[in-house]
């Protein structure tokens, strides 16, 4: 199971390149069309964008998964490992919760935009929006995993079980 978990990764790792190289050729092309030749590329502007968000929101999945997101601990840090534990529990169900309410807000625009297609490529909108459906399944897995581990973890050993998490060490 280890191994699907990190090819996945690996997969959204390659993805989020793919789509930063894009939107690196489009941008640059259509800025020298532009500039050169006094007309742009309607189509690169349109696909760029949606690399953009496709990108932004695979790269949310791995710092999610890598626990690399910013964070203050100041105040968490002061709490006593029984207090840590309970606001790691809020913080994670809150954090699901959000991730729930992505998942039905993506799954319907989805389905409103699958017929409606984008003006410069053509392409069903339904491919926008879908990253959203991506977004909170992938999370979705990765926090009910973290709720999980914050349960069965003693309060006084949380915070290194959780840094193993994320290095992988038990993946």
């Amino acid at each position: 199971m280890s191994k699907i978990i990190q090819a996945y990764f690996s997969l959204l790792k390659i993805v989020i390149v793919v789509c930063l190289a894009a939107m690196v050729i489009m941008v640059f092309t259509n800025v020298v069309m532009r500039y050169a030749f006094n007309s742009g590329l309607p189509i690169s502007e349109e696909l760029s964008r949606w690399s953009f968000v496709w990108l932004t929101f695979l790269g949310s999945i791995l710092v999610l998964h890598e626990r690399s997101h910013l964070g203050v601990d100041v105040v968490t840090q002061a709490l006593s490992p029984i207090a840590r534990k309970i606001c790691a529990f809020i913080a994670t169900v809150l954090m699901i919760y959000a991730t729930w309410l992505i998942l039905v807000g993506s799954i319907e625009q989805t389905q409103l935009n699958l017929g409606a297609t984008a003006p410069a490529s053509g392409l069903s909108q339904g491919w926008f929006f879908g990253v959203g459906v991506v977004f909170a399944i992938s999370t979705g897995v990765i926090l009910l995993h973290q709720l999980y581990t914050i349960i069965i973890t003693p309060a006084e050993k949380l915070d290194a079980r959780i840094a193993n998490t994320a290095s992988g060490a038990e993946s």
